[in-house]
């Protein structure tokens, strides 16, 4: 890992990653629960904001879809893989 600021980061966007799925899973039993749903979509926003914050400063987390094409594009093949990490 880079430094610990990278680290607290891409923690940070694991722990509001792991919030959404299991919000969504509650909404797929509770569709009509409106706190829950303000809450899923308050912590999406959350998750889309860190990972765009995360990508301008360490480059895309991913190689496809969420992330843009950037001119290194190659750039997330080149960052340690999760079961590299040193948390």
């Amino acid at each position: 890992m880079e430094n610990k600021n990278q680290a607290q980061r891409l923690i940070q966007i694991q722990q509001l990653q792991f919030t959404a799925v299991e919000l969504n899973l509650f909404l797929d039993t509770h569709p009509n629960d409106q706190h829950v749903l303000a809450l899923y979509n308050q912590v999406h926003q959350q998750l889309i904001e860190s990972v765009r914050a995360y990508e301008q400063v360490y480059g895309p987390l991913l190689n496809y879809g969420y992330s843009p094409a950037l001119q290194n594009y190659w750039a997330w093949a080149e960052n340690p893989w999760p079961w590299e990490l040193k948390y």
